[in-house]
């Protein structure tokens, strides 16, 4: 089976590093799926699940947050602000901000915090919604 290797940083550690068979990242026009000998390319990643598959056939997702991936000669690299594997979500906290988010959306107090607001309740809702997927 062949692998690529995989360095899955986020802002303060590594997530993830090793060799992977396959991995699926949330993008802005949709799902990549990245396997061994995939071409170079370089997205922006939104909010969304990221599901990789190590050499070993152990399936792993993580909510994320925005970032990048970069595939060259070989090698992903993806750069997140934010990621959490479903068992490190705190589920009570991820409600607790959705309901100050959605509260926030509803004072309208001005377009940019309406719309950070909103992109807090976009993260929030993967992280649940996630969180949820794999109890």
């Amino acid at each position: 089976m062949n692998t690529f290797h995989l360095t899955f940083l986020e802002a303060d550690r590594t997530f993830f590093d090793g060799e992977c068979v396959s991995l699926q990242i949330p993008a802005t026009d949709g799902a990549y799926g990245i396997m061994a000998n995939h071409t170079n390319l370089i997205c922006a990643l939104i909010p969304g699940e990221l599901k990789y598959r190590t050499a070993d056939g152990e399936e792993k997702a993580a909510s994320v947050s925005s970032g990048i991936c970069k595939v060259e000669n070989g090698e992903v690299l993806v750069l997140t602000e934010s990621a959490e594997a479903p068992e490190e979500i705190d589920e009570r906290r991820a409600e607790r901000e959705a309901a100050e988010a959605k509260e926030e959306m509803l004072r309208k107090s001005s377009i940019q915090s309406y719309k950070a607001a909103q992109a807090k309740m976009a993260r929030v809702s993967n992280r649940l919604r996630v969180k949820h997927k794999y109890k």
